[in-house]
């Protein structure tokens, strides 16, 4: 039997994950009148409230007499370490760029990872049913892109497909509208090189991706890279460490319990399995990502899994408010140390440290947006703990300079809300490198602004543009310090007693500024319940009863018109706060709240910081 293994890679929200459901529908995966979801490939709940993917997925069609593995793939940048370690499995990929928007900073990220590892692309332009797709002028730009990340001239002269995934049809030519995929495999099978692995040879696998099954345990999942496993088969299991032959060193051994292929949606149990397929063991305790499983008498490592070291960090740490317990089933200093060194094991572009605090522990991640979906996962499983405002992780350059990470920013927004985007970025440090108006009303630019410079950026930036605009960011490189950015403009409400908010006393604060809170939530002193309109902090008492008395008159009894609280979610929290305040997430609420509780506290610990700040 022939394999094909192939990645899927594309920027978030140009249709990967679409077109994957179109091609398992087209091979035959369904029956012709079996109903099922869309998006079959997002199976997390989480993907399917965001319309995103977060985890990379395994997949198989058959196609004539080849089967091809295919690999579905995150498109946000917060999730490249999902992309970079699955892109070791697969020996060409599908480039998917929408036909309208053209090459996005994440397809040029993730592109140029497959580029330089010699892989064979495919480049697709989708979405050509769009009202306003360029598709030609798409065309173009994906060749300037592969000019720039200086593609090698076999991987240039790639073959172009123009498709309309939720359509299901691919095309050579524009002229002649496709009316199914049956290109778009046949392109597969004549571009996309065989596997080149040694069925006779001593096993050897590198494990790129995990499972976790309760009744099987850690499931090690990758391409065998040569030779062949049996079930019941010993195997060593390598530590990482440089490629080459392993010496008389210590490894783990380990029986392969059970062997999985991979067939539609489904996972098959296998008996054998030979080089090149991918394939998912059972049985290994230790297995870890990047590590490789060999044939015990035949010890050769292959190279690890390369992953971008993470940019931003939080504190994670143990519920201590006035509430903690109320809401949470895990709750405790070592569950909470628990959960996030078990996150480790899978998700590779996660760091966590210990602090000099036991309750309190280091989490790094890529962005923002990778470290809210861990809290969002670990609300959602019933843990109860407190996160503190997202820091940039310096660098020392090779002359002892401070380097700190600086992003590039892409946004497009109407032509009338360019001087407010530009008026805003100013300040936080941006550097404009790019702007392009293709005369369709919507202006395109590119910055360069430093990782600190972003944070809290996304709220206001969909504020000042009217939910019209639409901005995407990756990693860029580490550059010089930008020296102090300005925090929030704006101060916030900070409850002064216990209580339950009560509509009169709200109907009063929402003249001040804007609510966090509804009439019927508990507070507690410290707690945030609103932003003011004004720069300081203010303290106010959301619990406050209006005195009854016996008198009655037409004012007294007017009616209460409360304007709807914002809505604090995680990502919303995770911008706003500053560095005195803390997020407390509950498996049913996320509250804000100020470190110190007291406002006697706050107030001594604001004069201890201005008489530090003059001396």
């Amino acid at each position: 039997m022939q394999i094909r293994n192939i990645a899927i890679i594309a920027h978030v929200d140009h249709g990967k994950t679409t077109l994957v459901d179109q091609m398992l529908r087209q091979a035959g995966v369904f029956r012709a009148n079996q109903q099922v979801n869309e998006r079959v490939m997002d199976s997390n709940p989480l993907e399917r409230e965001r319309g995103i993917t977060i985890l990379s997925k395994n997949t198989a069609v058959r196609w004539g007499d080849t089967k091809i593995n295919i690999v579905d793939t995150p498109g946000h940048a917060d999730f490249g370490g999902e992309v970079e370690r699955i892109l070791r499995m697969v020996d060409g990929f599908l480039l998917l760029v929408d036909a309208a928007e053209g090459p996005m900073p994440q397809t040029r990220f993730v592109a140029g990872k497959a580029l330089a590892l010699g892989l064979k692309p495919i480049v697709l332009v989708n979405k050509i049913d769009r009202q306003d797709a360029e598709p030609l002028r798409v065309h173009d730009e994906v060749l300037q892109l592969f000019l720039d990340l200086e593609a090698t001239p076999e991987q240039f002269n790639c073959p172009f497909l123009y498709t309309s995934s939720r359509a299901g049809t691919a095309t050579f030519d524009l002229k002649t509208p496709g009316t199914d995929l049956r290109p778009l495999f046949q392109t597969i099978l004549d571009t996309i090189p065989a596997p080149q692995a040694d069925p006779e040879g001593p096993f050897q696998m590198l494990v790129s991706t995990l499972d976790y099954s309760s009744y099987l345990g850690r499931i090690a999942i990758g391409r065998i890279e040569r030779g062949r496993v049996r079930v019941g088969d010993t195997v060593a299991l390598l530590p990482l460490g440089e490629p080459g032959p392993v010496g008389e060193g210590l490894y783990e051994q380990a029986r392969v319990v059970k062997l999985f292929g991979f067939e539609g949606l489904e996972r098959v149990e296998l008996e054998a399995a030979a080089a090149g397929n991918i394939v998912a063991l059972a049985g290994l305790v230790g297995v870890e990502i990047g590590k490789t499983v060999t044939a015990p008498d035949y010890l050769e490592r292959l190279a690890g899994i390369a992953v971008e070291e993470p940019t931003i960090s939080v504190d994670c740490k143990v519920n201590d408010a006035p509430f903690a317990g109320r809401e949470g089933k895990f709750v405790t200093g070592r569950q909470l140390r628990e959960r996030l060194f078990r996150e480790l094991e899978r998700n590779v572009a996660l760091r966590v440290e210990e602090t000099d605090d036991p309750q309190t522990f280091t989490v790094s991640g890529r962005g923002e947006l990778h470290l809210g979906i861990l809290m969002e996962t670990m609300r959602r499983e019933g843990y109860e703990f407190q996160v503190s405002r997202p820091r940039i992780i310096p660098r020392e350059g090779p002359h002892g300079e401070r380097l700190e990470p600086y992003e590039e920013l892409m946004i497009d927004c109407p032509e009338g809300y360019l001087g407010v985007v530009m008026e805003k970025l100013g300040p936080r440090r941006a550097e404009l490198l790019d702007l392009r108006n293709p005369g369709v009303g919507t202006v395109r630019m590119r910055f360069k602004i430093p990782a600190r410079g972003l944070l809290g950026y996304r709220s206001e930036f969909l504020t000042d543009t009217r939910g019209t605009g639409v901005m995407h960011h990756r990693f860029f490189q580490y550059g010089p310090w930008a020296g102090p950015l300005s925090g929030r403009s704006r101060g916030v409400m900070v409850a002064d007693r216990e209580g339950v908010a009560v509509a009169y006393a709200l109907f009063n604060l929402q003249e001040r500024g804007t609510m966090f809170v509804k009439p019927g939530d508990a507070v507690y002193e410290g707690m945030i319940v609103g932003e003011s309109a004004r720069t300081g902090d203010m303290d106010v008492n959301p619990s406050k009863e209006k005195k009854l008395t016996n008198m009655r008159t037409t004012a007294s009894d007017e009616m209460i018109v409360l304007e709807p609280p914002r809505q604090v979610t995680l990502e919303l929290a995770l911008e706003y706060i500053e560095d005195d305040e803390l997020i407390e997430v509950t498996p049913s609420s996320i509250r804000l709240r100020k470190r110190a509780l007291g406002a006697t506290e706050r107030r001594k610990l604001a004069r201890s910081a201005r008489a530090a700040e003059e001396s």
